[in-house]
């Protein structure tokens, strides 16, 4: 039998079965993925051929190979990765510009990992019911921004369900991964993009105004007019994987678009004669904040956070 993994939680993983049954399946003994560098070798998305024994006892005994995958470095930044998701055809960063306050350089960590594994990306800025002038400005300056490059980024209320029709309308036939720091309102927009998913919701602490984490293990939900959306844990950091120092550039796409006229061919854009990259920061083609962001990820890379 085979079927699609739309939950785990630990060793146990629920998959929806080609004839539309759900299954509890959990791993086969016997079962190996060679030269396995992540923490988790089955994950949601993930197309398995399952069987059950004599006991009636569901068992995993196959992955199929994946289209894509998302992952992120361990969160202790060791040799190993976390896989987010997998066979994914959007993948959706929901931030808030406060309540929690997300920062560009988060933004542009997930784009550029998006890119590299070949995912298009939108933004989301939720809970913009609860946003003062300024922060409206904030809001603003983002879509222009985003827009600008080529990422859709849509403002929304899960609350009072402003923009929401709109985000639904670009979601449906695809499979969507929602992710983004905890508190920003992932599981508050599943349930109206997908009501009968009771997403876990939680309440901001306002102590620290940062997100409580709600969600343990990912989980995929039907979305109203076809397609699903995956519901991930909350993450601090997203730490580069499965690229080089030289392929940073590559993933921003105002910086691979201009990079072709440097100077020199392999230019860093950090300190080159004939740079056309700072030029364009310099003279505003480039955003600064997009270009301190680069530079930050390669700080990391020099720094051996990646080996």
């Amino acid at each position: 039998m085979e079927g699609v993994v739309v939950k785990t939680s630990g060793q146990l993983y629920r998959v929806l079965s080609n004839d539309g049954s759900l299954v509890e399946c959990n791993l086969k003994g016997n079962f190996r993925l060679k030269s396995i560098s992540t923490t988790n070798p089955i994950v949601v998305g993930d197309h398995v051929c399952f069987e059950k024994n004599a006991h009636d006892i569901a068992m995993i005994t196959a992955i199929k190979p994946r289209i894509n995958e998302m992952v992120r470095r361990a969160s202790n930044l060791s040799k190993q990765a976390h896989i987010i998701a997998a066979n994914i055809d959007l993948a959706v960063l929901v931030v808030t510009t406060n309540y929690p306050k997300t920062y560009s350089v988060f933004i542009d960590r997930f784009l550029v990992a998006a890119e590299s594994f070949k995912i298009r990306a939108i933004i989301v800025i939720n809970k913009i019911d609860l946003y003062h002038e300024d922060e409206l400005s904030v809001v603003e300056q983002w879509q222009t921004l985003y827009q600008s490059i080529g990422y859709p980024c849509y403002a929304v209320s899960a609350e009072s369900g402003e923009g929401i029709s709109t985000l639904h309308h670009s979601l449906i036939g695809k499979i969507s991964l929602f992710s983004g720091n905890s508190g920003v309102g992932k599981s508050s927009l599943l349930n109206r993009l997908s009501p009968d998913s009771a997403a876990k919701t939680n309440a901001i602490s306002e102590y620290h105004n940062k997100g409580m984490h709600t969600t343990t293990f990912s989980e995929m939900f039907p979305l109203e007019g076809g397609g699903f959306v995956i519901d991930t844990p909350g993450i601090k950091g997203f730490g580069m994987t499965g690229m080089s120092f030289a392929d940073v550039s590559h993933y921003f796409p105002e910086i691979f678009k201009i990079a072709s006229d440097c100077r020199f061919y392999n230019c860093t854009h950090t300190h080159e004669p004939g740079c056309a990259v700072i030029e364009a920061v310099q003279d505003g083609r480039i955003d600064p904040s997009r270009y301190t962001s680069y530079l930050s990820i390669l700080d990391e890379f020099e720094k051996g956070k990646y080996r």
